[in-house]
């Protein structure tokens, strides 16, 4: 994999006002299935996930593997290519100011909507729906997973049926992108619930390709073609994503044919270069905007003091893990940002392997060595619990080894695994860890805004809506994520992107490890898979999976 095979141009890098090729992109993803009489759904494809998705409200807290199933069942207003360009789906049109939709200073959207679209119940899809979405996201008592942007928006007006308008509170950059990622729900379906506790939650209805079936808990979900579907496809009679949790158990089930598509979490590189060599089976590596980290809880004492977490990253020996464990096929990092991403800051210091550097950090931060070898100060032992999900060897072989190098300057590290249904639930999206391994995508689409996973106000654990479970909470840090989200231009913008990775990288919230370059496997005669940076999972198009 090199830059060149997924670099972003400054053209198709996200812009507040479009994007480029709306129209070709529109034909691609909409007009083929929708403008000629759809042939009738045939054939199923088996997804293997090595984590169980259990959030299947697409507003409560989740993590990325929910959206497995969101991209079958519901539809955004807009979506974004894996070139970074929108287009329309329950919208008519992407909003931008050329066509009216935003007006010139970024204040006024006003959407038109499609007259053809049906809930999964045979109810119309209109404008009172995407009222009634984006209301809920920010409604006080609701536990949504993303308030940010949607906290902007006023004066929500349906103007009929098929159109509504808003005021933004003041221009926000990345709301286009935002609106990409932000699955309408029906309005009907949550009349006279919570919706935090609403049956919709259980049994979601939406307007997607595929209707929920059934769930039997860890082991699938089923999900079945909406032949009334308004875009391309669906093409298969069903789609069942299937939960592995041990990832080698589901590597086997991709060679023996138990599974079609190896997505989340994908072929590990300790099995890249046999399963080249295996039969009737595409397998391609793939840049992913996920980033590993070792993600620490500042709400622990043990990580408030910076020098603490400067002094492990420099006893995290990035080489040998990537180069040993992950075969050299990942490529380390400094900062969140996806190296392919116009924002991206190449400038940051590299971070060094160097225990006696380490060392000399603690000793000076004042934390000693006890008698059994440990440090600690002010009565705090230098000792935490790391965790991960279990059953991932790669993770666990790096935690052991991270647990030896942690030793070695007086750190005790422990380990505590958890199955990936209770690893990110509560424990990870309300802080309730110390340090844990996980892969994160910070990005929404292309765009580089990351007040969800920074900004003050969108720690859960204290009672706001977001995802920065690393309790992180930096004013300064806040002020430059409000002002990169004012800003439209992309040459503007990119200054202050760059800085705050840089105000990232000293404070290390989270220590980085490498990018993602995924190794997908699937089974030959299966089209219309597809990798897209901008979206977090592997599914993000299954209306259109085929079989030849």
């Amino acid at each position: 994999m090199t830059d060149k095979d997924f670099q972003f141009t400054r053209r198709q890098s996200l812009k507040f006002f479009g994007a480029a090729g709306l129209t070709a992109m529109a034909s691609s993803f909409l007009g083929v299935g929708a403008a000629q009489a759809k042939a009738a759904p045939k054939g199923q494809i088996i997804v293997g996930f090595s984590q169980e998705p259990t959030v299947f409200n697409p507003h409560l807290l989740h993590i990325e593997v929910d959206e497995g199933v969101y991209f079958a069942i519901f539809d955004p207003l807009i979506d974004v290519d894996p070139k970074g360009n929108f287009y329309p789906l329950l919208a008519k049109e992407v909003p931008t100011v050329e066509n009216g939709g935003i007006s010139a200073d970024g204040l006024t959207y006003k959407l038109k909507l499609r007259d053809d679209v049906k809930w999964h119940d045979g109810k119309p899809f209109t404008a009172e729906d995407v009222k009634f979405t984006l209301e809920l996201l920010v409604k006080p008592e609701f536990k949504s997973w993303r308030r940010t942007g949607h906290d902007l928006v006023r004066d929500l007006t349906v103007v009929s049926p098929t159109e509504i308008t808003w005021r933004m509170e003041h221009a926000f950059a990345p709301y286009n992108a935002i609106l990409a990622s932000t699955f309408i729900v029906p309005k009907h379906a949550f009349e006279g619930t919570d919706p935090n506790n609403a049956p919709f939650n259980n049994a979601p209805i939406g307007t997607g390709a595929y209707k929920w079936k059934e769930r039997v808990p860890g082991d699938h979900i089923e999900l079945a073609a909406n032949t009334d579907y308004f875009g391309d496809g669906p093409y298969l009679e069903r789609v069942v994503i299937k939960y592995i949790p041990d990832v080698t158990v589901l590597y086997t089930q991709l060679k023996t044919g138990d599974i079609d598509v190896l997505a989340l979490q994908w072929i590990t590189p300790d099995n890249f270069q046999e399963a080249k060599t295996l039969p009737d089976r595409v397998v391609e590596v793939f840049g992913g905007p996920f980033v590993e980290t070792l993600s620490l809880n500042l709400m622990k004492p043990v990580f408030q003091d910076r020098a603490v977490r400067e002094a492990l990253y420099y006893a995290v020996d990035k080489k040998t893990i990537i180069d040993t464990l992950y075969y050299g096929v990942p490529r380390p990092t400094e900062t969140y940002m996806p190296h392919e991403s116009y924002y991206y800051n190449d400038k940051l210091p590299v971070q060094e392997y160097n225990l006696d550097k380490a060392r000399e950090i603690l000793d000076k931060a004042g934390w000693a060595a006890g008698s059994d070898g440990i440090r600690a100060k002010d009565g705090v032992r230098l000792s935490f619990t790391c965790s991960t999900t279990s059953g991932n060897h790669l993770r666990e072989q790096a935690q052991q080894f991270l647990q030896q190098s942690f030793r070695e300057i007086g750190v005790d590290m422990q380990i505590g695994n958890l199955p990936p249904a209770v690893m990110w639930g509560d424990h990870w999206m309300l802080s309730q860890f110390d340090m844990a391994v996980a892969g994160i995508g910070f990005l929404t689409g292309p765009d580089p805004d990351t007040s969800d996973y920074f900004l003050s106000t969108s720690v859960a654990a204290k009672g706001g809506n977001g995802q920065n479970t690393f309790v992180y909470q930096n004013p300064e840090l806040d002020a430059l994520l409000k002002k990169g989200g004012a800003v439209v231009s992309p040459e503007e913008r990119r200054p202050i992107y760059l800085n705050i990775q840089e105000i990232v990288r000293r404070d290390l919230p989270f220590l980085p490890i490498f990018q993602y370059a995924n190794i997908r496997g699937y089974k030959t005669g299966i089209h219309g898979v597809e990798a897209n940076i901008n979206n977090r999972i592997d599914t993000w198009n299954v209306r259109s999976w085929r079989w030849s």
